[in-house]
């Protein structure tokens, strides 16, 4: 008997749209919510076919209300539903995020474990896509500040889908990042059916004995791109894939800082306050006596995320990433 499993080549958009159909399928308890996620299948169309194929009660136009809908969905995660709100950008997050952190993050422990909120707010987020203002911020560490909340990222499909189901299935609130930039940007193979992508646990994309480098989102293709830039010139970079920014993968990441004692930490967001921040202060904590130089930063800069004129000048890129390679090489 052939017992291969059956894939499909998706796009990143498309494996969240397969994982949220798996889920609707599987259990009357997923609802989704969220401005024009039924007739129009969402701004990004991640929700496309799913209000007809699962009915109104099921996929819900909301009004435009972040805290109203936010608010409805952690009421219904408290009493049995598995909501998922998508939120049409990240930078529109905040009228919610009272609800969030006031609320989602915090139930377990107010109702000393009697209730949890089992709920996921899909967000994209990030620039590179030349839209207007708010609609491209990565603020990503106000939520990683937020004991409760688990915050996940993929940078390809198959992550996607696997995390967009573990993030549905899992007891407590789930920010559920999607890179923008990298929605439609490649395709990659995707299992039909059910799989999960365990939260919490990051992944090593390269072997190498040089330097460290870390990222998550639509940073990855930066990263692995400056990576085998420096491949040419002998540097053998280690790639890390977070997938997961809290809880971080600690043992992934100590491990193989240990093992090359130099760290590059690249991510979009503004440098201030940034989660490269937190991975410094753990490689400080368990890792300091074995680094050959301190750890780079290569990120976005402390200003709003600029018009679209000028994304390419806020963004790390290849070559900021490399010259950061170069640095601690150097030290």
């Amino acid at each position: 008997m052939n017992t291969a499993i059956q894939t499909k080549t998706l796009t990143l958009v498309q494996a969240i749209t397969d994982g949220l159909d798996t889920m609707l399928g599987e259990s009357k308890d997923v609802i989704l919510l969220g401005e024009d996620i039924g007739k129009n299948g969402g701004v990004f169309r991640a929700t496309d076919g799913l209000q007809e194929k699962y009915g109104e009660d099921r996929v819900v136009d909301t009004p435009l209300s972040e805290a109203g809908f936010v608010g409805a969905a952690i009421g219904m995660a408290v009493n049995g539903f598995r909501p998922v709100v998508e939120i049409q950008f990240l930078g529109f997050i905040y009228p919610a995020y009272e609800q969030i952190m006031t609320h989602a993050s915090r139930l377990r422990m107010r109702t000393l474990g009697h209730f949890t909120v089992p709920m996921v707010i899909r967000a994209p987020y990030g620039a590179g896509v030349r839209a207007p203002e708010i609609h491209c911020d990565s603020t990503e560490s106000l939520f990683t500040h937020m004991p409760g909340m688990k915050v996940v990222c993929p940078s390809n499909a198959y992550d996607a889908k696997g995390l967009m189901i573990a993030a549905i299935e899992d007891p407590d609130p789930v920010l559920f990042l999607e890179p923008m930039r990298s929605y439609r940007s490649s395709r990659g193979e995707v299992p039909e059916g059910k799989y999960t992508v365990e939260i919490g646990k990051g992944k090593k994309l390269t072997e190498g004995d040089d330097v460290t480098v870390i990222a998550w989102g639509a940073m990855i293709p930066v990263a692995m791109k400056a990576a085998e830039d420096m491949k040419q010139k002998g540097v053998q970079c280690e790639v890390l894939d977070l997938r997961t920014l809290y809880p971080i993968d600690k043992d992934l990441v100590i491990e193989s800082v240990q093992k090359t004692g130099r760290t590059v930490i690249v991510h979009e967001a503004h440098a201030t306050g940034g989660t490269g921040s937190d991975l410094i202060s753990l490689i400080n904590d368990e890792a300091f006596l074995y680094q050959k130089a301190p750890a780079e930063r290569v990120t976005g800069y402390d200003t709003p995320v600029p018009y679209f004129g000028f994304e390419d000048h806020y963004l790390p890129t290849p070559k900021r990433v490399a010259a950061a390679i170069e640095k601690v090489m150097k030290f």
